[in-house]
């Protein structure tokens, strides 16, 4: 069951369902649950079908739950204007959420195994001298962060602390904090710098880097997103195990834009670096490698050519 289905996360989930990627975990069925889950038969019909059962429910409010072996749930908003703008209500959201599912939880899903996708964002802001953040990191002050990545922030690590609670009730959970990922289902219109790009190479646009300084992310395709999740899921126990979830091969995003450029035959619009500010956002998955040996499989370029393909772009 997919909790929140309805955004880039459970899209991906979809597609790879659809595409057969589930089959190694035995998936036959997935079960959708959002505020507007039919509203995918419109937007995205391909996701759908006779296998995908849409339910439309509000998780921080509803009752009762539909019954599943597997849960990921991935019902909070990752918009960054929202938090901007709504900063309060949305870290409200974050936590009735989770509140009324472990309710529910404690109450009907007690046989189930859990994950719930959380955000690197909890470590606080990542230190520049440090390359690659680990799980043992201990947090940083969420002062040191951008107001909309702070309530964000904050809201996250509360929850973190509750699914906590479910663990030492008996109920196998764990907890993928996620970093930055790249898919056919990244919105290409938002805060998300690389879908930004690819907006703009499929609208025929130069690539447009915003940062004045040097901005550090690493990107996962989304079928390695949904394979990390779904051995998480499956390796999930009382013991409430977190593990980062992404890519560690460090890349700035003015490489990146170059990168996008390239593939699209278009130039780069990337301003001189007149800041000294050094922004990183890059984990160490090192605990996910070793303990339930997971691997990156495409790289970032690899995956952008396999995303412009199936949007119908150009690759040069």
């Amino acid at each position: 069951m997919l909790l929140g289905g309805s955004g880039f996360f459970g899209k991906s989930f979809l597609d790879m369902f659809q595409r057969g990627g589930l089959a190694p975990w035995g998936i036959d069925k997935v079960i959708v649950v959002a505020r507007h889950a039919s509203s995918l038969t419109r937007t995205h019909p391909a996701l759908t079908g006779a296998t995908v059962q849409l339910v439309d429910l509000d998780v921080s409010c509803c009752e009762s739950l539909p019954q599943a072996d597997l849960i990921i749930h991935a019902a909070s908003s990752t918009d960054a204007r929202r938090y901007v703008t709504h900063a309060a209500e949305e870290r409200a959201n974050i936590l009735a959420s989770l509140e009324n599912f472990n309710r529910l939880a404690r109450k009907a899903l007690s046989g189930a195994r859990i994950l719930y996708t959380s955000s690197g964002a909890v470590y606080g802001q990542q230190p520049a001298s440090v390359s690659h953040i680990d799980e043992t990191y201990a947090a940083g002050a969420v002062e040191d962060m951008v107001a909309y990545k702070r309530d964000y922030a904050e809201a996250k690590r509360a929850v973190e602390q509750q699914l906590a609670g479910l663990g030492k009730d008996g109920i196998k959970v764990t907890v993928a904090r996620c970093f930055a990922f790249v898919g056919v289902h990244l919105p290409r219109d938002q805060h998300f710098a690389i879908g930004n790009f690819l907006g703009d190479g499929l609208a025929s646009r130069p690539i447009t880097v915003q940062a004045n300084h040097l901005v550090y992310r690493s990107y996962m395709d989304a079928d390695d997103l949904v394979r990390w999740l779904m051995a998480m899921v499956v390796a999930a126990d009382e013991s409430c195990p977190a593990y980062n979830v992404g890519a560690d091969e460090s890349i700035s995003v003015q490489q990146a834009a170059q990168t996008v450029a390239g593939l699209f035959g278009t130039t780069a619009h990337i301003p001189p670096l007149t800041s000294e500010v050094v922004d990183r956002y890059v984990p160490s998955v090192a605990k996910a490698r070793h303990q339930l040996g997971l691997e990156c499989s495409v790289t970032l370029e690899q995956s952008l050519r396999g995303i412009i393909a199936r949007l119908g772009g150009a690759t040069c």
